[in-house]
Formats: structure tokens, sequence, C-alpha cells
């Protein structure tokens, strides 16, 4: 299996991680039926910008480029906060995300390896994250790594109300 190293991010590759992943965040929205695609792309964005109000340099948000450890080729992207939950702080992974020609090759497990290795240093008291119902094989990947669930919501869309 592929080694990783996640290398902060520089402000270049998150122009273009913003970009992508606000494209990308409200898809999987409109895909899980929570926004409609007109407003999707806006409602992603203003999220990005309460997230990440400082953009790569917002506190307590970490922002990596993965590369492999041998070739250093950027194969995908961390990104983790510290949130306060009932207990001590945790770490929030906001996005994990392995490019398509690199998936599917280990570099998704060491990824969130490596996420560990980042969080344990810093006395976070855990890692969570949300996964959307329409993407089995992420849940599985992380129930295959030992998260488990906490939460599930569900939905069941209907014919609209007529006025």
């Amino acid at each position: 299996m592929p080694a990783v190293v996640p290398i902060p991010m520089s402000a270049a590759e998150f122009g273009a991680y913003l970009a992508r992943a606000i494209r990308e965040f409200a898809q999987d929205k409109v895909d899980s039926g929570q926004w409609s695609s007109d407003a999707a792309l806006e409602l992603s964005r203003q999220g990005f910008e309460e997230s990440l109000p400082q953009g790569i340099a917002s506190p307590d948000h970490f922002l990596f480029t993965v590369r492999d450890a041998v070739t250093q080729v950027a194969v995908g992207v961390l990104w983790f906060g510290v949130q306060e939950r009932a207990g001590p702080p945790i770490a929030y992974l906001f996005d994990v995300l392995v490019e398509r020609p690199y998936r599917r090759m280990g570099y998704g497990t060491r990824t969130l390896a490596a996420l560990q290795i980042e969080v344990e240093p810093r006395g976070l008291g855990g890692i969570g994250l949300h996964v959307f119902g329409h993407n089995a094989a992420a849940r599985a990947r992380y129930e295959k790594i030992g998260y488990h669930v906490t939460n599930i919501n569900m939905f069941k869309q209907v014919a609209r109300a007529r006025i």
C-alpha cells in the first residue's frame, strides 16, 4: 500500500481546491435531495465562506495536499478542523479526496491514517465526519477502519403541496 505525506496546502492549491469543492459539495447536496439545483452553488459557496472565513489561514482549520511519499505526486486533499463537542475538542474531517487515477490503490486508507497522525499530537479526543447517504463506498471504508455511526438522518421525497 502506498505511503502518503500530507503537506500544508499552498495558496494556489487552495484556490483550485476551493473552486472544485464548492461545485462538488453543491452536487452532493442536490444528489442527496437536500438542496435544489437552482440554489446549490450559492448555498455551497456561503457554507465554505462560513467555514473558512480567512481562506487557507482560517483558525483551527488544517488543509493539506496529500502526496505519494515516494513520487511526491499530488494524489488528494485532506481538510480537518478543530471543534468543541460535549467532551474534549475533536478533529472534524471536512473533506478527504483521492484523485480519480489514484483511487482503489490504498491512498484513501493511508490518508485517513495520516489524519490520525496529524490529530494525535494536537490532543484532540477523536475524529468526527459526515458521509452522504448515497456514498456507500465511503461509509464502508470508514466503518472498516474503526469509525462507527453516531446519527442517521433520513428523507423521503413526496409530491409538492399545491397552494
